[in-house]
């Protein structure tokens, strides 16, 4: 289960889900690669065997990185990686290995040490911050650029219940590059998605590609609004 979609800010009930997987013995995977570093997460509360997530999205750490959670009743399944290396198992006879008991069987040897540590320090940044201040402001502000950017006149692409900082939005008007192209010159720091990366979500919501906004906590209401004024001053080409 995806938590956070990249192209939406829709916000799967991933605790609701797990107790159901649990109950059925159904191995629970959680890609919080967007919510990481943006939401509370709590493990027991989701009740996961697996939880990845990268690093450089809203922990602000390393591209390159992210962290793999294995929870202590999949290691006592004795599931394992596909490939295994001298770092996640030892090798005790020549048809036998044992691997390792902790989730450090998921681990290889070639290892990253410096985005490790880079990322670390961008975890330990997060937690002194505060993770449920980081969510409470990441909302706050997502919910004003979502109401100021409808009131503008464009069409608000997220849906769902719940809604994290991830803001998606229609452009009329432009094609995607020029667009892009003309809002980089503005200093305005943005992303686009593309039909082809979300078929089921953009053919349901008739859109070829959309611009998508993630206001952070250090981010400021001023900031919110001038985005605003910016996208709506952009006139398209020709």
């Amino acid at each position: 289960m995806t938590h956070i979609p990249t192209n939406a800010g829709l916000v799967q009930p991933i605790e609701e889900i797990g107790p159901i997987c649990r109950e059925n013995g159904v191995l629970y995977l959680v890609d919080a690669c967007q919510s990481v570093g943006q939401r509370v997460l709590e493990t027991e509360r989701i009740c996961c065997d697996f939880l990845t997530a990268t690093h450089r999205k809203y922990l602000r750490g390393t591209r390159g990185s992210g962290f793999l959670y294995v929870s202590d009743q999949a290691l006592t399944l004795g599931l394992e990686p596909l490939f295994i290396d001298m770092q996640g198992a030892r090798w005790t006879a020549g048809d036998r290995y044992e691997p390792a008991e902790s989730a450090r069987r998921f681990e290889d040897w070639e290892f990253p040490y410096a985005l490790l540590l880079a990322s670390a320090e961008a975890t330990r940044y997060a937690l002194a911050v505060g993770v449920e201040r980081a969510q409470a402001r990441c909302s706050i502000l997502a919910a004003r650029l979502r109401a100021k950017l409808e009131h503008d006149g464009l069409r608000i692409l997220d849906r769902g219940a719940e809604l994290g900082a991830l803001v998606t939005a229609e452009i009329s008007g432009w094609q995607p590059e020029p667009f892009k192209r003309a809002l980089d010159a503005t200093g305005v720091n943005s992303s686009l998605s593309y039909f082809e990366n979300a078929r089921y979500d953009f053919g349901d919501k008739h859109v070829d590609w959309c611009l998508r906004l993630s206001p952070h906590y250090y981010n400021t209401e001023e900031e919110v609004d001038r985005v605003v004024e910016l996208i709506h001053d952009l006139k398209p080409e020709g």
